[in-house]
């Protein structure tokens, strides 16, 4: 019986650190983290990699920690929040603070272990994120603006941790991951438009799902696609993409534009999760694709 009732406390305790940490959403973050210091690193070192991965889910891990004690009355409103730790009882405020203050603090002494200027943007990441979005997603459609800003940090974050520096190539990685997030959370705005509508959360550039609002997702997307395939013009320095990555790209691209233009058309919850979907496959896949087009590259 003692066993079992450990054993429960344990994975029950394991199922609300993931859902505090926001396990799938910190883990594609740090994904974008460790594909960018493969694109900037001359040399690999599986020491800054662990650094890097274990880094970067314990900021994002806190920035959801932090955000969730903001929200959690909020949270207690929405069908799909309403389960997580806090709002339904199973861990106390003091607690998720000391777990979001212990995972920010660790996250940033292991970011400034590999080197100062990678612990800087975290920082400024869980800041803008925790402090300044958080605070404006309840009061305007502007929140999305503000929060593709530490939205995009990690894939940039990845090259700063590789070279020690910012330049115009982790710049670029910046701009193809923070234009790429409107389309993304206009999308699952859209979807879930009702249950957001229950927390008071404006998502939406016009509030509305409505004609504006997909012609502005499609707008977005179409910038999307073209930022990312400014390395192939070889003007971002060291970043480059050969014409076969960029055909890949543009085919990824075309097919998150082709449910963009579906959602204009049919502006349905359906069609907007398959964008959603069609938005996290298409920066995955361009991640991949960037890093593989490096390797092929170098051996050539």
């Amino acid at each position: 019986m003692s066993e079992n009732l450990t054993y429960n406390f344990i994975t029950t305790s394991l199922q609300d650190f993931k859902s505090l940490t926001k396990m799938r959403l910190a883990l594609s973050v740090v994904f974008s983290s460790v594909a960018g210091y493969f694109l900037g690193a001359e040399n690999f070192y599986i020491a800054e990699v662990i650094l890097l991965t274990i880094g970067g889910y314990a900021m994002v891990g806190a920035s959801n920690a932090y955000n969730q004690i903001i929200e959690r009355d909020l949270d207690a409103l929405m069908n799909r929040t309403k389960n997580r730790p806090i709002p339904s009882g199973r861990l106390s405020v003091n607690a998720a603070f000391a777990i979001a203050s212990v995972l920010a603090a660790l996250g940033l002494y292991l970011l400034y272990i590999i080197n100062p200027i990678t612990s800087l943007f975290g920082a400024i990441s869980i800041f803008l994120y925790v402090s300044v979005y958080t605070p404006l997603k309840t009061k305007t459609p502007i929140s999305v603006f503000v929060g593709a800003f530490p939205g995009a940090i990690p894939f940039m974050l990845g090259w700063v941790a590789a070279t020690g520096s910012f330049s115009i190539e982790a710049g670029t990685l910046f701009m193809i991951q923070f234009f790429w997030q409107f389309p993304h959370f206009w999308a699952l705005g859209w979807w879930l438009y009702e249950d957001y509508k229950k927390g008071g959360f404006f998502m939406l550039p016009t509030g509305k799902r409505d004609t504006s609002t997909a012609l502005q997702i499609v707008l977005y997307t179409i910038w999307t696609i073209l930022v990312s395939l400014i390395p192939v013009l070889g003007v971002t320095g060291k970043l480059k993409l050969s014409y076969l990555g960029a055909s890949i790209i543009l085919a990824l691209g075309l097919f998150m534009l082709y449910n963009a233009i579906n959602l204009y058309r049919l502006r349905t919850e359906k069609q907007a999760k398959q964008l959603m979907l069609a938005s996290v496959t298409y920066i995955t896949m361009i991640q991949l694709v960037f890093v593989l087009d490096k390797i092929v590259r170098e051996w050539e």
